[in-house]
């Protein structure tokens, strides 16, 4: 295989489990925000959502760097 095909490879991979990690992150917004009230209320991510959100940052860097490779070397 070619770097260039690898680079795409990696780059559709990362895109694609960086959007279903970010679908499966919870928001912030409570089912009380919507009848108007807002309570502020910052939590520490703990667990899970922090795997999920450590994983979703290193899905974004992969998929940049790939995307700046696939600039960088010629096809």
């Amino acid at each position: 295989m070619q770097l260039g095909s690898i680079l795409e490879t990696v780059t559709f991979i990362s895109a694609v489990l960086t959007i279903l990690l970010i679908l499966l992150q919870q928001r912030g917004a409570t089912l009380g925000s919507g009848s108007g009230s807002s309570s502020e209320l910052y939590t520490t991510r703990r667990g899970l959502e922090k795997s999920m959100f450590i994983t979703t940052i290193i899905c974004v860097v992969t998929f940049l760097m790939s995307i700046m490779g696939i600039l960088i070397i010629p096809a």
